[in-house]
């Protein structure tokens, strides 16, 4: 039987799971994610776990913070007054916004709160902080 390997285009099964134990992907019942390994389509630890499987195996991984969506930045999170935004932006509790704050690139945050004259931005990727928990199957290399 064969393993996977880099450049082979692989299809798996997955579930994750944040390190609380929330559900945050479930894609057993739907069509097996497809990627090319060595192509940097997902996450390298992920990739990098698939390599060596063969067909039917089933592995599950962990992956920290630093190997997954990064560590929480409270640096991310600004204060901005209401007067700074466009009349035409009406800011919403959890919308992403795209922002260009003081000598930098645009980014997208995401509203935390609203209050009479600020509103609390957090740059943060939304799953930042968390460990994943992740068990492949693997389906099919192509």
């Amino acid at each position: 039987m064969s393993l996977a390997q880099c450049g082979d285009t692989v299809k798996v099964h997955i579930t994750g799971w944040v390190e609380n134990g929330t559900d945050f992907v479930g894609l057993r019942d739907t069509d097996p994610l497809e990627f090319t390994l060595g192509q940097g389509e997902v996450m390298p630890n992920f990739e990098n776990a698939v390599i060596g499987m063969e067909v039917g195996e089933t592995k599950t991984i962990t992956l920290p913070p630093d190997d997954a969506y990064g560590e929480r930045h409270e640096d991310l999170i600004v204060s901005v007054k209401k007067s700074d935004f466009p009349e035409s932006v009406i800011p919403v509790i959890g919308e992403q916004l795209r922002v260009r704050l003081e000598g930098s690139d645009p980014i997208e945050m995401t509203v935390m709160d609203i209050s009479e004259d600020t509103i609390i931005l957090d740059g943060n990727h939304p799953l930042a902080g968390y460990s994943f928990t992740y068990t492949i199957q693997l389906v099919a290399i192509k």
